[in-house]
């Protein structure tokens, strides 16, 4: 019997009106998702990817279809109302934001604990001692009592993944976590993220850099508020291939004619060095005879000069 999707969209749609007219974001999207997949979805600016982490976190609702989560109980999120929603996704999932949104007059400290505080899972002392251990997972616990702008960017995305953990959440979505870090702290952060995929979390993170997708262990490519993945990646994979046997075949008609090339050449330079090699070997006696001549003539020429002077 095979295992039920942690998370199942069905034929998804989401629609926004307008005085301009209506927009569809997402056009039946079917989307399964497994427990701790580290899943990437992959698009340009508009294709609808942080419309449809909106439905994953039931922060917006579909216009049809359905979400299901089965983190604990099956849930399906947007038969919840507000409230019951609010308390489920604070308890089932943990967002981090590209903008990081800390709150700015609380410590570090504070803003991880924050959520446990709302939720109202943990003690004021277990919250505290919690959040310190978080703090301490991402590495920042040194600078938990320092208030959000007295740290760098890459210090307060930490943050703001030791706060999406703060309630322990067995799913992670994050909405471009690393759109706005340098190279260096990016890859910081998707070592924290590998780390908790490891310890059996399930991360959901979009983003519109295709070079991030080896880091996946699974993604998917959305655009136009469809998934169309699978035919991008079979014709990715075909060109691939394609290029890959061209260039062999390149390489090979190339060495053959090389050694083509070899083979001629060989009996070729072999009667050269035949026929030279007596002259070659010549070359050098005669060069030190025409030596010895000169030096005579200049020792012929001082004795007849010295007997002159004689004379």
């Amino acid at each position: 019997m095979s295992q039920l999707p942690l998370i199942e969209l069905r034929k998804v749609v989401k629609v926004y009106s307008s005085e301009a007219g209506d927009f569809t974001a997402l056009r039946g999207v079917d989307l399964s998702i497994q427990q701790g997949e580290f899943l990437g979805i992959v698009g340009k600016s508009g294709a609808g990817k942080s419309t449809l982490l909106n439905m994953l976190t039931g922060v917006d609702h579909a216009t049809s279809g359905e979400v299901t989560v089965r983190a604990g109980s099956e849930v399906s999120i947007h038969k919840l109302d507000e409230d019951a929603l609010a308390l489920w996704r604070g308890q089932t999932m943990g967002v981090v934001y590209q903008s990081f949104q800390l709150l700015p007059m609380l410590t570090l400290l504070e803003n991880v604990m924050l959520p446990m505080d709302l939720c109202g899972l943990y003690s004021a002392r277990k919250s505290r001692e919690r959040a310190m251990e978080l703090l301490r997972l991402v590495e920042i616990d040194e600078h938990a009592k320092k208030l959000p702008a007295f740290i760098s960017g890459g210090q307060q995305q930490r943050v703001a993944i030791a706060r999406a953990l703060a309630n322990d959440p067995a799913i992670l979505v994050a909405d471009e976590p690393t759109g706005s870090l340098d190279s260096v702290t990016a890859d910081h952060i998707f070592d924290v993220f590998e780390k908790l995929v490891a310890a059996g979390k399930t991360i959901v993170m979009v983003t519109h850099d295709s070079g991030l997708t080896p880091r996946f262990s699974r993604h998917l490519v959305i655009a136009d508020g469809e998934i169309v993945s699978e035919r991008i990646e079979r014709l990715t994979v075909g060109a691939s291939d394609e290029a890959g046997q061209k260039k062999a075949d390149e390489k090979q008609i190339k060495q053959q004619e090389t050694d083509h090339r070899q083979e001629d050449q060989a009996p070729v330079e072999e009667e050269l060095q035949q026929e030279s090699g007596p002259i070659l070997r010549a070359w050098p006696k005669e060069k030190k005879e025409k030596k010895k001549d000169k030096k005579e003539k200049k020792d012929d020429k001082k004795k007849s000069g010295k007997k002159k002077e004689k004379r």
